[in-house]
C-alpha cells in the first residue's frame, strides 16, 4: 500500500528543471540514493516558509537535495554541502553551473560530523542524509548549530517499513535510536513525516 501512494504521489508531481530531471536520470542509471522529487519539494517548502537564508547539509551526494534549496532560497543564501566523495561535488557543481543556480555554495569533502563541528553556524536549517550508523552524533551537533526555531530535518527514519520489523539489522537499529532519541530531546520539537522514505522534521525549541 505504501508504495502505490508513493507511485501515486510521483504521478501529480509537475515538471521539474531540466538539470533536475538529469540528476534524477543518473540516479537511477546509478543506483544512487537521492531524496526525490517528492522530499525536494518538501526541502523548497522549509527554505521558503522559514526564509532560510544559511543551510547545512551532511551527507549532500551529487548536490540534489541542495538544488531544491538553491530554488528557494536564490541569491539570498549560503548552502554548505558536505560528503566523503569528491567526484560527488565535482558533479555537483558541474549541475549548478549548468543549472544557472544563484546561491552561495560551499562544498566540503570530508567527514560531514567532523566538517561541522568546525562551522560556527547558526544555521536555519540542517539536513541530514549521512550514513545511519552515524545519525546518532548529528542530534546534538544540530542542537548546537541550529539557531532556535531552525529546523533540523532528517531523511530514511522509516527505511522501507524496516524500522517496524521485529527483526533488524544493525542500521536499521540505528535508525530506530536515533528517532527514539530525537522524539525525547527537550531541545526539538519533533515531527516525522511518512513522506517516500520518511523525514524526521525537529524544531529547535
Amino acid at each position: 500500500m505504501f508504495k502505490k501512494i508513493h507511485t501515486y504521489l510521483e504521478k501529480r508531481i509537475p515538471e521539474r528543471p531540466p538539470v533536475l530531471r538529469d540528476m534524477e536520470r543518473y540516479a537511477k542509471e546509478n543506483s544512487f540514493p537521492i531524496v526525490g522529487p517528492l522530499v525536494g519539494r518538501y526541502l523548497f517548502q522549509t527554505a521558503k516558509l522559514t526564509k532560510a537564508r544559511n543551510i547545512l547539509e551532511l551527507g549532500s551526494g551529487y548536490g540534489y537535495s541542495a538544488y531544491w534549496f538553491s530554488l528557494a532560497i536564490k541569491r539570498k543564501g549560503n548552502i554548505i554541502l558536505t560528503d566523503t566523495d569528491r567526484e560527488n561535488k565535482r558533479l555537483a557543481l558541474e549541475y549548478f553551473k549548468e543549472a544557472g543556480l544563484d546561491s552561495q555554495f560551499d562544498f566540503h569533502v570530508g567527514d560531514a560530523v567532523n566538517i561541522a563541528r568546525k562551522l560556527e553556524g547558526p544555521f536555519d536549517i540542517i539536513f541530514n542524509d549521512i550514513d545511519k550508523k552515524d545519525y546518532i552524533k548529528t542530534i546534538d551537533l544540530a542542537a548546537k548549530k541550529l539557531k532556535k526555531g531552525g529546523l533540523f530535518i532528517t531523511d530514511n527514519v522509516i527505511w522501507s517499513g524496516r524500522v517496524a520489523d521485529r527483526e533488524q539489522d544493525e542500521t536499521t537499529r540505528a535508525i530506530v535510536e536515533f528517532s527514539q532519541e530525537l522524539m525525547h530531546d527537550s531541545r526539538f520539537y519533533t515531527t516525522i513525516l511518512p513522506l517516500r522514505d520518511g523525514l524526521a522534521v525537529a524544531m529547535k525549541t
